[in-house]
């Protein structure tokens, strides 16, 4: 409670001292939580090697958070050296145990062939055991599969499915390919939309006014954009709020107005919207409509990030690399860049890339610098693009 803030307010340090008193008494969910303390500095300085021993310590008392957090530091590098095998052996236990998040990280290490070969079957088999247990993360990953055709055969019905599931759990990223398979036909998902918004389904009417916004499958219009914005956000719909926001961002349907901006984006990222948290966080970052403080833009990257939204994971490892608004931590900065590279953002797999190859928060790796390159080029960022071309006339 005193670390999320829950019914009381936060205060780091008061957590820090329970967390150490619990450690203390050999608690594994303590031990576990005071490593977190000590990984991102909660009450105290982060110190990696500390948080690992931790991790390790909780581990072996079988505290399944413990665990999941020692595979990331084995396969991160993080307090440690990377260790393929022994972040596998982490995440197998954790599945022996019945965590559902150490299920979904043995997926993505069958999928991936990270400290084993390559079994996308057998991956499937553990995101779909850990999809029917509910796990949004796993869900994602079992709609990605189905949407590919990746051990098994490829089921765009079943894809959708899994993508609504994990949406209903606030999934940012399902969220948004879910919107992008129904945009896909985008004729008859226009008509669909419009008839709905008639009936004022707020889902419907905000779909719809970024159809207008964005001319997909739709003529632009930007002013019945705004208006179906002004009446979702009249409605207190935290989506339409954001959206409206966004229209007086950048001047859809209106004048540019920062100010107003801000007031919107504020409004709704007190209601703990995603989007907004992001947005109002680039505005304490550039200094738009208010003046730039970088302590409120890591609070809002970091906010939006724990939704699972990809761009402020992304973001926050780039605070973490270029200590705004924290302490410079470019194994952090490693970290976030891989959990939103592995979530398919595809800034994050640049910057991934880049570390990979200069050495930064990570042993250079040539290898793999050439793979992130790669998966980020494919989703038509020019810097990789360029940067691959450059590296792959010496292979």
């Amino acid at each position: 409670m005193y670390i999320d803030g829950d019914g009381v307010d936060k205060n780091y340090d008061k957590a820090f001292k329970l967390c150490k008193k619990l450690a203390g008494k050999g608690c594994p969910s303590g031990i576990n939580l005071l490593g977190y303390c000590y990984d991102i500095g909660i009450g105290t300085d982060i110190d990696k090697e500390k948080s690992f021993e931790l991790y390790r310590n909780a581990a072996d008392l079988g505290n399944l958070n413990g665990l999941n957090n020692l595979g990331i530091c084995y396969e991160g590098g993080v307090g440690t050296n990377v260790n393929k095998q022994k972040a596998f052996e982490s995440y197998q236990k954790a599945t022996e145990l019945g965590s559902t998040n150490g299920m979904t990280h043995l997926g993505w290490c069958y999928e991936e062939g990270f400290g084993t070969d390559v079994n996308v079957k057998k991956a499937f088999e553990l995101y779909s055991k850990a999809a029917n247990l509910k796990n949004k993360y796993a869900q994602y990953n079992l709609a990605l599969m189905y949407e590919k055709g990746k051990g098994i055969e490829k089921n765009m019905e079943q894809a959708i499915y899994w993508y609504k599931k994990s949406a209903e759990q606030e999934y940012y990223n399902a969220k948004k390919k879910l919107q992008k398979l129904i945009k896909n036909d985008k004729q008859n998902a226009y008509e669909y939309f419009k008839k709905a918004a008639e009936l004022k389904h707020d889902a419907a009417q905000y779909n719809l006014a970024n159809m207008y916004i964005d001319g997909d499958g739709v003529d632009k219009n930007y002013d019945k954009a705004f208006k179906l914005c002004k009446k979702l956000a009249g409605k207190g719909c935290t989506s339409g709020i954001n959206l409206l926001g966004y229209c007086y961002d950048i001047g859809i349907g209106t004048d540019i107005d920062k100010e107003k901006a801000l007031e919107l984006y504020h409004k709704t990222a007190n209601l703990g919207n995603c989007l907004a948290q992001y947005n109002l966080a680039h505005m304490y970052k550039d200094g738009e409509g208010v003046e730039i403080d970088f302590d409120k833009t890591f609070e809002l990257f970091k906010k939006s990030a724990e939704k699972g939204y990809s761009d402020a994971i992304s973001m926050l490892g780039y605070c973490y690399n270029n200590g705004i608004g924290t302490i410079a931590d470019t194994q952090k900065a490693f970290e976030l860049y891989q959990e939103a590279a592995i979530l398919d953002n595809n800034c994050a797999q640049f910057n991934l890339a880049l570390m990979y190859e200069i050495g930064e928060g990570i042993e250079k790796n040539m290898k793999q610098a050439i793979y992130w390159y790669k998966k980020s080029a494919n989703k038509g960022n020019e810097d990789a693009q360029l940067r691959l071309e450059e590296l792959l006339k010496d292979f």
